[in-house]
C-alpha cells in the first residue's frame, strides 16, 4: 500500500515550490510555473529566486527558507552544485518531496555519481524523498498540475484519460503524451523518474494502483532498479484489474562477454527481462505504436486461456499483412468452424474456404459483417477476433465500422486494424473502446502481447538447501571443479554419473567400461576448449593413454591452470542433452535457464529463461517451451524422456536462489542427460562459479 501523503505531494501537490524559477519566459526554468497555470493549476505556486520578489504575478521568495510552510512538492532546477543545499532547506522545511531537473548526477560519471550520493544521503537524514535527478517531472491531467519543465506542454491542451505512465526518459514521457493524444489517449499521470536516485519505479507504480484516475500503466524502462518493489507493485496492479504495460530498451549481447559458463554467454539481461515481466504479469510490447494503442484491448480483460485468433476482413491483402506477423509471432489462426459456417449459410451469407473470414465487397453491407462479427465473437473456436477493414473506412468511415462499434461491449478481446490512413474510423472505434491499430506490425505486436500474459502465479514452495549451503561454505575456491559443483548439485536433488578421480594416468578405477575422462581443474571452465576431454574409452589401455594426452595438451595450453587430476566417468547415455543453468542477473537477480545441451548450445540458441526458483509446474512449462525438446515429449511416437525428472532437476537448481550463505553469480550442468521415461536424468558436467570481485 503506497504512503497517502507521499503520493498526494507527488500526484497532487497542494502548493508547488519553483527552486532556480525564472521570470524569463525565454528561459526553460519559466516552464514549469507558466504551464502550470496555462494548464489550469489552481493550488499556490511558490517561485524561488535571489534577483527577483514577483514572477508572473506571483510572489517570489529569495531562499526555500525564507518561503511560507506547508509546501508538499520541490522542483529543483538550479546547478547540481547546488542541490545539497537546496535538499538541506526542504528538509528544514518539512518538505516532503523534492523533483531533481538538474543534470550533472549520475549520468555524467564517478563525481556525479558521488554527488547524487551525497544529495540522496541528506534526504533520508531529513525526512525527504527525491525524484530524479535528471527527471522531467510529473503531470497530472485530473487535478490539473503540470510540475514539469518539459516542452510537450505547450501543447494547447491536455486530454484526461485512464492512462498512467512511468518513464526513465523525460523525453519520451513528453513524446508518449504527443502520441497518445493525437490518438485521442487521454492520460491520467504522467511520471519521468531520471536516475531513480531514490523513489523507484516500483514504488510510483504502487501509488498509480490506488489512484482512482488510473486504470492502466505504461512503463517506459531502460533498466530495472529495485526489482522487488517493481515486482511487488504489478502484482498489486493485476490483482487490481490494472494492467501494466512495458516498453524496455536493452537487447544489446554486449554484455554477455563477461559471461563465463555457457548460460552467461547464451542468455543476457533482455531474456531475464522478460522473465521478470512474465512472472510478475506485465506485458511487453515491442513497439511504441502497440504500447499506446494495446490498452483497450485490455480494458475489463484477463490473460487468456489460449492463442487462437479468428480474422474477419473485407480486404484479403490487407489481412495478410496482419497474419503474416502473427505467425512469425507464433499466434494461431483459426478457421471458422463447421456450425459456424453452416449458421451463416442459413442467413444466405456464403463463407469463402480458408483460414481467414474474407467476405470481400459482400462484407461491406453492416448486416453481413454483423452477422459474421456476431458469430466469431459467440464461439468458443478462438480467444480473440481481428476485424481488418479495408478502404471503405477511409472515404465511409461511419458505415465501415459500425458494425464493430454495434459489437461492443464483446464477449472476448476486439480488435480492429484499417489497412488505409482512416483517422475518423479510428477515432470512432477507439471512442467505443475498440482497440484499433494504424499499421499490421503494432497490431500483431499488441495481439502477441495481449495473448504472453500470464496471470502472476504464487512462490514456490520452501525448499531445504542447508546441505548445499554447506558445501559451498566449506570451499574457499571462487570457482568449483565438476567434481565439487557435482556434489553441490546432488545433495540438492539431482543424480551425477559415477565417477573417480586419478591423480596420475596409471591408477586404476572400478568403473567398468566405457568411460568418459576429463581434465579437473577449478580453472579451466571449457574443458573441451582447452583439449581436456577424451569420450567412449573403451579399455584400462585406453584410459592410461588417453589420460597422458589429455594431461600433456591442457598443460601446453593452460600452462598456469591449477590441475587436480583427470576426473573419470562412466559413459552415460540417453535421449537427449540438456544444458541446465543459473544465473545472478545484474537487473533481476537469480535466473535459470534450460536448452538444447552439449558442445553447441551456444549456437543453438534454443532455450527458456525463468526467475529463480521455480515450481514444478513452471518447470514443466519451461521443457515445453525448448523447441529442440519436442523429441523426448513424444514427437512422431519417439520414446518419451523423463520429463518429471527434468523439471525436478530444473526446481532443484533454481534452489540456489534460496542459498544466502554464499552468493553465486553462475552455475551450470552441462550435459544433463534425460533417460527415458521413469529412468531419470543424470549431470555428467557441471560447474559454479561465484561473484567476480
Amino acid at each position: 500500500m503506497a504512503n497517502e501523503r507521499l503520493a498526494q505531494a507527488l500526484l497532487a501537490p497542494r502548493c508547488v515550490a519553483l527552486i532556480g524559477a525564472s521570470g524569463d519566459p525565454k528561459k526553460n526554468t519559466s516552464r514549469p510555473q507558466r504551464y502550470l497555470r496555462k494548464h489550469g493549476y489552481t493550488g499556490r505556486i511558490v517561485p524561488v529566486n535571489r534577483e527577483r520578489n514577483e514572477m508572473f504575478g506571483e510572489k517570489a521568495y529569495p531562499t526555500l527558507l525564507d518561503a511560507p510552510d506547508g509546501i508538499d512538492h520541490a522542483l529543483i532546477m538550479v546547478p547540481a552544485r547546488f542541490v545539497p543545499d537546496v535538499i538541506e532547506q526542504c528538509a528544514a522545511k518539512k518538505i516532503p518531496l523534492a523533483s531533481i531537473y538538474s543534470d550533472g548526477f549520475a549520468e555524467s560519471g564517478e563525481a556525479g555519481r558521488q554527488l547524487q550520493q551525497r544529495v540522496l544521503e541528506i534526504a533520508r537524514a531529513g525526512g525527504v524523498r527525491l525524484i530524479g535527478p535528471n527527471g522531467m517531472g510529473v503531470i497530472n491531467t485530473h487535478l490539473p498540475a503540470a510540475v514539469s519543465i518539459n516542452a510537450v506542454l505547450d501543447i494547447e491542451r491536455l486530454l484526461r484519460g485512464p492512462v498512467g505512465v512511468i518513464s526513465q526518459s523525460g523525453s519520451v514521457m513528453g513524446a508518449l503524451l504527443s502520441r497518445g493524444q493525437a490518438r485521442g489517449l487521454g492520460f491520467s499521470k504522467l511520471v519521468s523518474v531520471g536516475n531513480e536516485c531514490d523513489l523507484s519505479v516500483g514504488e510510483i507504480l504502487d501509488m498509480l494502483v490506488d489512484d482512482p484516475d488510473t486504470r492502466t500503466v505504461l512503463l517506459f524502462l531502460e533498466t530495472i532498479r529495485q526489482p522487488e518493489l517493481l515486482a511487488q507493485a504489478a502484482r498489486r496492479a493485476f490483482a487490481a484489474g490494472k494492467p501494466v504495460i512495458v516498453y524496455k530498451l536493452g537487447k544489446s549481447d554486449i554484455a554477455r562477454e563477461l559471461a563465463a559458463s555457457h548460460t552467461g554467454a547464451m542468455t543476457g539481461s533482455d531474456d531475464s527481462a522478460n522473465a521478470f515481466f512474465g512472472l510478475h504479469g506485465i506485458i511487453r510490447v515491442e513497439t511504441l505504436e502497440a504500447m499506446i494503442e494495446l490498452p483497450p484491448l485490455l480494458a475489463g480483460n484477463r490473460p487468456p486461456t489460449g492463442r487462437r485468433i479468428a480474422v474477419l476482413t473485407t480486404t484479403g491483402g490487407g489481412a495478410a499483412m496482419v497474419v503474416d506477423n502473427l505467425g512469425r509471432l507464433g499466434l494461431d489462426i483459426v478457421a471458422p468452424t463447421a456450425g459456424i459456417v453452416e449458421r451463416l449459410a442459413a442467413k444466405n451469407i456464403a463463407v469463402k474456404p480458408g483460414t481467414l473470414m474474407d467476405l470481400t465487397m459482400a462484407g461491406t453491407r453492416k448486416e453481413v459483417y454483423s452477422a459474421v462479427l456476431g458469430e466469431l465473437l459467440a464461439s468458443d473456436h478462438c480467444d480473440a477476433v481481428l476485424a481488418v477493414v479495408g478502404s471503405s473506412s477511409q472515404f465511409h468511415p461511419q458505415h465501415a465500422v459500425e458494425p464493430i462499434v454495434a459489437a461492443v461491449p464483446a464477449p472476448k478481446p476486439l480488435a480492429a486494424f484499417l489497412v488505409p490512413d482512416a483517422a475518423a474510423s479510428l477515432d470512432h472505434l477507439r471512442a467505443a473502446g475498440v482497440a484499433a491499430f494504424r499499421t499490421p506490425e503494432a497490431c500483431a505486436d499488441a495481439l502477441r502481447a495481449y495473448f504472453d500474459w500470464r496471470a502472476p502465479p504464487p512462490p514456490p514452495p520452501a525448499a531445504d538447501v542447508g546441505a548445499a549451503a554447506a558445501l559451498l561454505g566449506n570451499n574457499i575456491s571462487p570457482q568449483l571443479d565438476e567434481r565439487a559443483a557435482c556434489e553441490v548439485f546432488e545433495v540438492l536433488g539431482i543424480a551425477r554419473a559415477a565417477a573417480a578421480v586419478i591423480r596420475t594416468p596409471d591408477e586404476p578405477v572400478a568403473l567398468g567400461f566405457p568411460v568418459v575422462a576429463k581434465i579437473l581443474s577449478p580453472d579451466i571452465l571449457h574443458k573441451t576448449e582447452a583439449g581436456g576431454v577424451a569420450l567412449n574409452i573403451a579399455t584400462p589401455q585406453a584410459l592410461q593413454s588417453a589420460a597422458r594426452e589429455i594431461l600433456a595438451r591442457v598443460r601446453a595450453a593452460k600452462p598456469a591452470a591449477r590441475i587436480e587430476g583427470v576426473l573419470v566417468q562412466k559413459l552415460e547415455r540417453g535421449l537427449a542433452e540438456v544444458i541446465l543453468g543459473y544465473k545472478n542477473d545484474p537487473q533481476v537477480g537469480p535466473i535459470v535457464m534450460l536448452g538444447v545441451g552439449g558442445t553447441l548450445a551456444e549456437v543453438y540458441r534454443d532455450f527458456c529463461v525463468r526467475l529463480a526458483p521455480v515450481s514444478f509446474e513452471q518447470a514443466q512449462e519451461m521443457i515445453g517451451a525448448v523447441k529442440g525438446l519436442a523429441l523426448i515429449r513424444g514427437y512422431r511416437n519417439l520414446p518419451r524422456g523423463d520429463l518429471d525428472a527434468l523439471a525436478r532437476a530444473i526446481c532443484a537448481l533454481s534452489n540456489l536462489a534460496r542459498v544466502e550463505s554464499r552468493r553465486i553469480a553462475e552455475a551450470e550442468i552441462n550435459p544433463l542427460i534425460v533417460k527415458r521415461d521413469g529412468e531419470g536424468v543424470v549431470a555428467v558436467d557441471g560447474l559454479i562459479v561465484t561473484p567476480r570481485d
